[in-house]
Order: C-alpha cells, then sequence, then structure tokens
C-alpha cells in the first residue's frame, strides 16, 4: 500500500527534470505527490538540487520536462498572463529574507498583495482596508505587532524571516514552498522560526515543502521526508525511518551518531545557559 496517494494530492510532481544548457542535471525524474496539510522537509548536501525543485514549482526556474500540477492545474503549461494568476496561490519564503530593506515592516507585509491590487495601488502604497487589516492580523500572528513601523533594515534575522512568513502569508496562498528558513539563524531562534511555521501551517491546512540542511531539525519537526542526490529522489519517508543507512545513501558515509550526541550536547548547552541566566535574573 502506497504511504501517499495521488487522488489526495494537492501537489503533483511527476518527471520533473531540469538540465542546464552546460549538460548538467540539476533534476532527474522527480515524482512526489504533497497531500493537503502535509509538511515535507527536503533534505540533501549541497547542489543536490533541493532549491532547483522548490523554483520549478513556481517556475523560478524553467523545467525541462515534466508536470507540476496544482490541484487541477500544471503550471508548466502556463503563459505568462495565468502563470502570474496562479502564483498568488504559493507563498515563497526565502533563505535571504528578500525584503526591501527601506520599507517598514508593515509595508513589506502588505507586498505580499501585490498579484490582488491594480499597479497604481502598489505603487501610491495605498491598499485597501481590507488588506491592512489582513497585514496587522498577521504581524500579529507572527508576533511583530510592535514593529509595524520600522525599517526591516532594522531588524533582527529571526524578525526578517517572520516578516517574510507574513508576507507569504498575505497571499492567502494554498501552498508554502520554503527555502532554507534557518540557514542563517542561531541554532533557538531557528527552532522558534520551524515552529511558528508548524503551527501556521496546521492552524490553516496549508501543505508545505521546506527545504532545510538541518538533519535533527527535519527529523523533529517534519511529518515527511524525502532526501535528494545528485537530483534524484533517494529517500522518501516519515522521520523515524531515516537512519544511519538511509542518511548515508543521501549523504555518503558519515558518523552520524556523532554528529546527533554533538547536537544533543548544543542543545543541553543551550539549557544550561538558559538556566544560569535565569539564576542571576533572580
Amino acid at each position: 500500500m502506497p504511504l501517499f496517494w495521488k487522488d489526495a494530492a494537492m501537489l503533483h510532481l511527476e518527471g520533473l527534470t531540469k538540465t542546464y544548457k552546460t549538460g548538467d542535471a540539476a533534476l532527474s525524474d522527480v515524482t512526489l505527490t504533497i497531500p493537503k496539510g502535509q509538511i515535507m522537509g527536503l533534505i540533501g548536501p549541497s547542489g543536490a538540487g533541493k532549491s532547483t525543485m522548490i523554483r520549478c514549482i513556481n517556475r523560478l526556474v524553467e523545467p525541462s520536462a515534466g508536470q507540476v500540477v496544482l490541484s487541477d492545474v500544471d503550471l508548466v503549461r502556463l503563459g505568462k498572463s495565468e502563470l502570474r494568476r496562479q502564483r498568488r496561490r504559493i507563498g515563497m519564503i526565502f533563505q535571504e529574507y528578500s525584503l526591501v530593506e527601506r520599507l517598514t515592516v508593515m509595508e513589506n507585509v502588505l507586498s505580499g498583495r501585490l498579484g490582488y491590487v491594480p499597479f497604481w495601488r502598489s505603487f501610491l502604497r495605498k491598499y485597501p482596508p481590507s488588506d491592512i487589516q489582513l497585514a496587522y492580523r498577521l504581524l500579529d500572528r507572527v508576533g511583530l505587532m510592535d514593529q509595524a513601523d520600522k525599517r526591516a533594515d532594522a531588524l533582527s534575522g529571526g524578525q526578517r524571516q517572520r516578516v517574510g512568513i507574513a508576507r507569504a502569508l498575505a497571499q492567502e496562498p494554498e501552498l508554502l514552498l520554503v527555502d532554507e528558513p534557518t540557514a542563517s539563524l542561531d541554532p533557538k531562534t531557528s527552532r522558534q522560526i520551524m515552529r511558528l511555521l508548524i503551527e501556521i501551517c496546521a492552524e490553516r491546512g496549508l501543505p508545505a515543502i521546506i527545504n532545510i540542511h538541518d538533519v535533527p531539525l527535519a527529523q523533529q519537526f517534519m511529518q515527511r521526508i524525502v532526501g535528494l542526490r545528485a537530483g534524484r529522489v533517494v529517500f522518501d519517508g516519515p522521520p523515524e525511518q531515516l537512519n544511519e543507512a538511509a542518511l548515508t545513501e543521501i549523504y555518503g558515509a558519515e558518523d552520524w551518531n556523532a554528529m546527533r550526541r554533538g547536537d544533543e550536547e548544543q542543545a543541553d548547552a543551550e539549557a544550561d545557559a538558559k538556566r544560569r541566566l535565569e539564576a542571576i535574573a533572580v
């Protein structure tokens, strides 16, 4: 019996392939199904094709072959105008945040509504009251209500990622694509951001594909993990099946038990530091 059913698909990739003009294959015949509400972690070594796969889904990178079916629409077949309309259904959260630094937090969140408003409104920054109310609700949800009028370049990395999450949600998407959301963050902030993403997806029944380099973090938070190596799927299953043999298949030989011990020691050190600070405060 298959673990994931095509009939329940929110997103289905069929034979997705990306070959560059140099002849290098970034993706080779990737076939995956993501049901509604599922949170899938995408792992693999650098150059495995993780970011390429995410960008092929919303056609920031043009696939060389295959299908990307969102509900009943094959995004690969769409012309520019229809693609623009369909992209509103896909929220994208970037590793580099991709905020407009000189704009306020509120203005960055409202930019998630650009696909819904006429050009003159976005140019003059005159969004409908309903969009502004939505932006405030989202800022409250990600814990940044008190930062609404602050410029984006005055925020910490964790705060910037929260703005990116709120902006993606402002699209009212049906699917989230998340590209290494914790790559530039410290371990504590990384877990906070992952927890926030998981909670929001659960609240909205929102499926998500999260490209993540941190394997223990993926195991802690993901419902399903897909491992890529050299553009091909070499693992697809629940986190508890991601054993040493599976990790070796994805990444190559490594002392995975030693790596896990290192992660546990780091978590213990953080907990000890927190206890010390609490003792000082008392």
